[in-house]
């Protein structure tokens, strides 16, 4: 196995999109029901995960980040086409 450059497009099959998805899905639904019901310190934590990520420390920025991967798989262009 050769890992990929970073100028090289990633080609997963579609099972690897799904399972990626169901994660992404997941983790997008923790992050909602933790801004709405989660403690300050849990609410701090995601900020703090967030800042580290380079996404900032916004509420919502991480659950934005998440949102915005599941539609790059869910309206990624076939291998090999252009945009």
């Amino acid at each position: 196995m050769t890992l990929r450059q970073p100028y090289e497009d990633a080609v997963l099959a579609p099972e690897d999109i799904a399972m990626i998805r169901l994660a992404l899905t997941a983790c997008s639904q923790l992050l909602s029901r933790a801004g709405q019901h989660g403690d300050p310190q849990f609410r701090e934590a995601i900020a703090e995960v967030s800042e580290a990520a380079g996404i900032g420390r916004s509420p919502s920025a991480l659950g934005f980040a998440v949102s915005l991967a599941i539609d790059y798989l869910d309206f990624a262009s076939a291998p090999g086409s252009s945009r």
